[in-house]
């Protein structure tokens, strides 16, 4: 039962959910969350056109998240660092292969998932029990190289992402962030920094979490 109740928490961090934030790389002063706003559905958001998913192989730093899920806004949970590593499909009807390590509970856990690709090179599928808990995963921009921006969706709700190749990046960067953020009405209010140090590079057996 404390494995199941540990394995959701993880899910729904590695979601779209948004955290106390954490001690990180640039302070801003963050007014309180306004009342919830309709956000603008996925499909409104540009992709980056011409997206070479190879290039975005290896690892990457989870630096920001933006996002309004009322359930950790209100339990408040801590953020730790997190890393994503990304295997390129090895043919065309081949997954995006994404794993996640990260820390619950002073614990390092993976998390083993499949993107599925699509007809759009920067748009992917993470399929849920149901239809309905499918999460839409868009590549709306990147240089490969130090940053890439990702756009989540799930049941209406929004999650934007920012990573990079290290634990810093341009405060131009974030700021191009934020602008595409607010877009969303995902402003400075829901947008929480995360750690750049205490990351996991394995986890044992049994804090693996295989969702293929």
């Amino acid at each position: 039962m404390m494995r199941i109740c540990v394995c959701v928490l993880l899910l729904v961090l590695l979601g779209l959910g948004v955290f106390d934030p954490a001690d990180g790389r640039r302070t801003r002063f963050k007014p309180k969350p306004k009342d919830k706003t309709e956000e603008k559905p996925v499909e409104e958001i540009t992709p980056a056109k011409d997206i070479d998913i190879h290039q975005m192989s290896g690892k990457w730093y989870l630096l920001t998240v933006a996002s309004r899920c009322q359930h950790l806004l209100e339990k408040g949970f801590k953020v730790e660092g997190t890393t994503i590593t990304l295997t390129p499909p090895a043919s065309t009807n081949s997954p995006l292969k994404v794993s996640t390590f990260t820390k619950l509970n002073y614990q390092c856990w993976e998390i083993q998932q499949h993107y599925e690709t699509t007809k759009i090179t920067s748009r992917f599928l993470l399929k849920g029990n149901m239809p309905v808990m499918n999460t839409e995963i868009t590549v709306i921009d990147t240089d490969y190289r130090s940053y890439a921006i990702l756009v989540y969706k799930r049941m209406k709700k929004i999650t934007m992402k920012l990573y990079g190749r290290s634990t810093q990046v341009p405060d131009a960067i974030v700021d191009k962030f934020e602008e595409l953020a607010k877009k969303l009405n995902l402003g400075l209010d829901v947008i929480f920094q995360f750690p750049d140090y205490g990351f996991c590079q394995s986890a044992d057996k049994e804090y693996t979490l295989v969702m293929t």
